[in-house]
């Protein structure tokens, strides 16, 4: 076997070994046979690839789902009767936007009910309606100075009588009266503080009781939490609604969330911020992994995470299947060829190995295959010569593929017992 050089094409040049036995002359005189003769030479056009490391990805082929970024079920605050509904499927609401109005006459009776209440608090302490309770000096009531006067009155004269009775003037039995009457000033002056402090407290729960009315007459409006679209309304003008019921779905898709799973062999290699490539139905789009499950589903030994997709356009729903590959290394080196230089028969992957001039089958072990290259992983090692074949191609009919990286021009004779034209295909 001789190897040429040539400048488009290899030239495998088959020398194929049939014995032909020829008869001829049929009767009395018997059958000649003639000499073997040998076929011309059948043109086999292809490249010659020299095997090495290329860059392959590690890529993880995994399955999900596009999720919503956030969805809030809206329901009444207070029950009520509604008046008015601003929204329906499919809207798109902004933030504070009015969705639906309860009757609000109920709780607007109810805040000045409040408001009455909390006037006649303040005016059992004698505080002004524009004066805060912090300004009242509890010694200052009406009811404590009143007390108050008469303690000190009797504690005076307690200390007057105390004097004479030193003195030998009044008699023990005038001492211990005032002594008691000073007992009973002084428990009147306590309650007094006690009853004042109470109104005071007072003031504070009718404060309350009017501010909890207000809340609840700005509850009868449903506004939206945030910028949002409407997926279900479940309230009409006429319901009267229970507090707590659900009256609006509302679902945030300015950003979607694809989430899926990768097996336990990739675990270790998944990281926050890896290339997510999705193939949705319109165009495929590239994301990035931001969540990833903190640990696995032991029922199909698999890691949850999400990658978040910009969907500001609104191109995209939620609840969209679709396949992704998660590049795990970039970087990442394997022993790949052209897809072209690998072939299957009868459910065997072959190449074309090129050795001493010969060329052999090399029965070969796949990988995966990415951007037209896809990984050996036995059956070819690096430095190895091989033909790159048309997805056509056998003995004979190999076309010129053009130029590819790591191809020499060459021109290989063999024989037929080399290589077998039957698993050319």
């Amino acid at each position: 076997m001789n190897v040429k050089s040539t400048q488009s094409s290899i030239v495998v040049s088959v020398h194929l070994c049939l014995w032909l036995f020829v008869f001829t002359g049929c009767g009395a005189n018997g059958s000649k046979a003639t000499k073997p003769t040998k076929p011309p030479e059948a043109t086999i056009r292809g490249e010659l690839h020299q095997v090495q490391l290329e860059k392959l990805p590690t890529i993880a082929k995994v399955q999900g789902s596009l999720y919503v970024d956030e969805s809030s079920t809206i329901a009444a605050r207070v029950a009520g009767r509604v008046l008015e509904v601003n929204c329906d499927l499919g809207d798109t609401v902004e933030k504070d936007q009015l969705l639906i109005r309860i009757d609000p006459l109920e709780y607007q009776l109810r805040v000045s009910q409040m408001e009455a209440q909390l006037l006649q608090a303040r005016a059992a302490i004698g505080l002004d309606a524009d004066k805060p309770i912090s300004s009242l000096n509890p010694m200052n009531a009406p009811p404590v100075r009143e007390t108050r006067a008469v303690l000190e009155e009797s504690q005076q004269q307690v200390r007057r009588l105390r004097e004479l009775f030193k003195n030998g003037a009044v008699v023990a039995t005038d001492l211990e009266t005032a002594e008691s009457t000073e007992r009973v000033a002084e428990a009147r002056f306590n309650s007094a503080m006690n009853s004042v402090r109470e109104k005071i407290a007072n003031v504070g729960v009718q404060s309350a009781q009017l501010e909890l009315a207000k809340q609840n007459l700005q509850e009868t409006s449903v506004t939206a939490p945030f910028k949002a679209t409407v997926q279900r309304r479940l309230a009409a003008s006429g319901t009267y609604v229970q507090a707590g019921q659900t009256l609006v779905e509302l679902v945030r898709t300015d950003v979607l969330r694809y989430r899926a799973t990768v097996p336990e062999r990739f675990v270790q290699q998944l990281a926050v911020g890896q290339v997510v490539r999705i193939n949705l139905p319109t165009q495929p789009r590239e994301a990035k992994v931001t969540r990833i499950s903190p640990a696995l589903d032991q029922a199909t030994r698999s890691l949850t995470f999400e990658a978040s997709l910009e969907n500001s356009d609104q191109s995209l729903r939620g609840g969209l299947f679709a396949s992704a590959e998660v590049v795990l290394d970039n970087n990442s080196e394997a022993i790949a060829v052209p897809v072209s230089a690998v072939m299957r028969f009868a459910g065997t992957d072959k190449a074309w190995l090129v050795k001493d001039g010969k060329t052999k089958e090399a029965v070969v072990q796949l990988g995966r295959q990415v951007d037209g290259k896809i990984e050996i992983l036995s059956g070819i090692n690096v430095g190895d010569q091989i033909l790159l074949l048309a997805k056509d191609g056998g003995p004979g009919k190999f076309e010129p593929q053009g130029d590819s990286k790591g191809s020499t021009p060459s021109q290989v004779s063999t024989e037929t017992a080399s290589a077998s034209s039957g698993n050319a295909k």
